[in-house]
C-alpha cells in the first residue's frame, strides 16, 4: 500500500486511519471513526462497506448501484467535523461535482451501537 494521507483529513497515513476499518476488517471503536471511515468508502468508491456500516433497519432505503454513483460521480476534496457525541457527528464534506463545480454536503448523522459495533442509523441534510 502506497504511503498515502487518510482521505478522513486526520493527517495520519491511510494505512494507520480507515484502511483499518475499510480493508483490514477491524471495527470502529466509536461514532466518529466510523464517519470518519464511511467517507474514505466513499472517496474509494467501497459500496460494500457504505452498506455494510449501514444498520440493518436502515439498509432497504439504499442500494450499492446509487452508492456507487454517487462516489464515482463526485471527487471527494475534504471533511470537516463540526461537532460529535458518543452517538451523532455533525460533519461538512466537501467536493466537486461530475460537472467540476465546488459542492458541499453538509450532515448531522446519527449512529447506532449494537452487537459490538457502530453503524450509521440516519442524517439530517441540509
Amino acid at each position: 500500500m502506497e504511503n498515502k494521507k487518510c482521505f478522513c483529513d486526520t493527517s495520519l497515513l491511510l494505512e494507520n486511519c480507515c484502511a483499518l476499518y475499510l480493508e483490514n476488517n477491524q471495527k470502529a471503536p466509536t461514532a466518529l471513526a466510523l464517519m470518519r471511515s464511511r467517507y474514505s468508502a466513499y472517496a474509494t468508491q467501497n459500496a460494500d462497506y457504505l452498506l455494510e456500516t449501514t444498520h440493518v433497519s436502515e439498509r432497504q432505503h439504499y442500494s450499492k448501484a446509487e452508492i456507487l454513483k454517487w462516489a464515482t460521480s463526485n471527487k471527494w476534496q475534504k471533511l470537516e467535523i463540526l461537532s460529535s457525541s458518543e452517538d451523532t457527528v455533525e460533519f461538512k464534506a466537501y467536493f466537486l461535482d461530475s460537472n467540476n463545480k465546488p459542492q458541499t454536503h453538509y450532515e448531522f448523522s446519527t449512529f447506532k451501537f449494537e452487537n459490538n459495533a457502530w453503524y450509521y442509523l440516519d442524517g439530517k441534510f441540509e
